[in-house]
């Protein structure tokens, strides 16, 4: 019999060996699954305890502003029993004209209380006089001796409700004082506050706020379906009692779908409510039995901890990696030799990546200094055109008007045209000194300029565009002497802009009046150029005082006329705005200091 090798204790070896391999990847798998489950914990809390901070700020900042709506006409009671007619009219409740004496008085003190309404009511409970008088609906002849509110005041001097108008059918916060008379019980006072402006500033904030009143009802809210009704079903006694006060009006007091899932602190929680589940924070008032309620979505706190989780996993996982390369270091030195080669050239692929991408980056940054200098400097250069641009067309006119008045032997109109032209020379040699320090503030100092010189001088500027566009220029100056402290050859330059652009603006308009007046204001001087053109487009009046943005047609205008004009003004602490007037037509004021002399 030939011979034949044992192969069970191999056998046995290679079985060993799964299964020592199997319980390996078993607790790996563990260990995955519980950094897992540790990062989800750890982020979660740390979500909720963010999310819980944010609720407290935004529950102090709601509970103060609410307290303070709630707390602000306590002084009412004293002010109404130390005025006369009224604790005259509970003593004579039946005379007409000190009810229509106390009825006026209350529509004044809510006018200035800001509450919605004010109202007196007798010991019965029957409304003698109300702020609301005098419009449908009012209060005044109802009884009101079923409300909590009023019931409260005769029994313990005051009262506190919140519920649906009997009358209004608006829900008001009530706000009842007794009002005695001597040793007997006078009346009660009432005061209804509108609690929706609260409400409406609620809806800004993040996340949803209730108010819930002593039944557990939300009574404000900022999602109105949620509104009156309670959390939690109501018992026959409180639906009887809601039933008498009529607290709710006609509401059906569904309750909500809220269920507690996990308490996190005496005053936090989480619940779902609708089938959502969110964060509750709770804070109870002191000034009245409410609760306020903040919710906040889970559902971002969950997505962070789902995120927490993965981290986690894989940071397990990747340690856990690193344990087996290392445990496998002696038994592969040459493969992790390679693994190192390969690693150095990765890195060192990466470096010069990094270094080559960085050297892109200088250079794009140095090309965008670059565009922002030239953007600079073409806009100063555009600038110093356009300013420029009214000098040399004024020269150009008064140097034809020169040679014309030379051809009709006027001499004397010649050399007053040479003047003008000397005084244009000046200005450009001003303008060239002030365009270059456009961006700054002009060191110039300001002299008295009077304003129907410099309109008379602008004018005769643009005397022959008005002319060729049959334009009617209309000049009111009050008094005539009227001036200003400023610079005159920027108030001519802003005055020529002003009228350029509205005859260019009446080119083809039906009526063409160009209006120019000032007239003093206490220590300012109003100065206004009107025109009865087509006005200013609606996109372009919020930036007409932006650089480059203009209405006219490619190559009629660079959009920098007004920037130029504002910047004059702002610089000797005027202001410039412009507006549509009502008849139509653009308006232009210009508010400058007046001057010194004048004031």
């Amino acid at each position: 019999m030939p011979f034949a090798p044992d192969l069970r204790p191999a056998s046995r070896t290679e079985a060993s060996r799964r299964w020592r391999g199997l319980l390996r990847w078993c607790g790996a798998l563990a260990l995955v699954a519980a950094a897992a489950y540790a990062g989800h914990r750890l982020t979660m809390q740390a979500s909720l305890k963010n999310l819980r901070e944010a609720q407290e700020h935004r529950l102090d900042m709601l509970a103060t502003a609410l307290g303070a709506d709630l707390a602000r006409f306590d002084y009412l009671p004293a002010l109404l029993q130390m005025t006369p007619v009224v604790p005259a009219l509970l003593d004579a409740p039946a005379d007409a004209q000190l009810r229509d004496a106390v009825n006026r008085y209350l529509g004044g003190v809510n006018a200035t209380a800001g509450a919605e309404m004010l109202y007196l009511l007798d010991a019965g409970g029957t409304s003698l006089a109300a702020s609301d008088w005098d419009r449908p609906g009012t209060t005044v002849g109802q009884n009101f001796s079923f409300r909590p509110y009023v019931i409260d005041a005769l029994k313990l001097g005051r009262g506190r409700f919140y519920g649906v108008g009997i009358t209004s059918r608006k829900p008001g916060y009530y706000l009842s004082y007794a009002l005695r008379r001597s040793d007997r019980m006078g009346g009660v006072v009432a005061v209804k506050v509108n609690l929706e402006e609260a409400e409406r500033a609620w809806r800004k904030l993040p996340g949803d706020v209730l108010l819930v009143d002593e039944r557990g009802v939300v009574i404000l809210s900022t999602r109105d379906d949620l509104k009156f009704r309670p959390l939690a079903p109501l018992g026959a006694h409180q639906l009887d009692d809601v039933l008498r006060s009529r607290t709710y009006g006609t509401a059906d007091l569904k309750p909500l779908y809220w269920t507690p899932m996990q308490a996190l602190a005496s005053d936090a929680q989480v619940a779902v409510l609708d089938g959502h589940a969110d964060l509750a924070s709770t804070r109870t008032l002191r000034e009245a039995p409410w609760r306020l309620v903040v919710l906040d979505d889970l559902a971002p706190a969950r997505a962070a901890a789902r995120y927490g989780a993965i981290t986690a996993s894989l940071a397990m996982a990747v340690l856990l990696l690193l344990a087996v390369t290392l445990r496998q270091r002696r038994r592969a030195v040459r493969q992790k030799l390679a693994n190192q080669a390969a690693l150095q050239a990765a890195h060192d692929n990466l470096e010069s990546t990094v270094v080559a991408r960085t050297a892109q980056l200088r250079a794009a940054q140095s090309e965008l200094v670059h565009a922002g200098k030239m953007s600079a400097l073409g806009q100063m250069s555009a600038s110093m055109v356009h300013e420029l641009n009214q000098p040399l067309t004024a020269l150009r006119t008064l140097s034809d008007s020169a040679g014309i008045l030379l051809d009709h032997d006027r001499p004397d109109e010649v050399r007053g045209n040479l003047q003008r032209i000397t005084g244009m020379v000046d200005r450009l040699a001003r303008l060239t000194s002030q365009l270059k320090t456009f961006a700054h503030r002009s060191d110039a100092p300001l002299a008295p300029v009077p304003l129907a010189r410099s309109i008379a001088d602008a004018q005769a500027l643009v005397g022959a565009e008005s002319k060729a566009h049959a334009i009617a220029v209309e000049v009111d100056v009050q008094p005539a002497g009227l001036s200003v402290m400023a610079d005159a050859a920027g108030i001519e330059s802003l005055l020529v802009n002003l009228m350029r652009n509205a005859i260019d603006a009446m080119q083809h308009a039906p009526q063409r009046v160009l209006r120019i007046e000032a007239r003093p204001q206490g220590a300012r001087a109003i100065l206004t150029v009107s025109d009865t053109g087509p006005g200013i487009r609606a996109d372009i009046l919020p930036r007409l005082f932006e650089p480059f943005v203009t209405s006219k047609s490619a190559g009629a205008g660079l959009g920098l006329g007004l920037v130029i004009s504002a910047q004059s003004v702002r610089g000797v602490g005027g202001t410039l705005q412009a507006a549509n007037r009502e008849g139509g037509g653009a308006c232009f004021t210009v508010d400058l200091p007046i001057a010194a002399e004048q004031e």
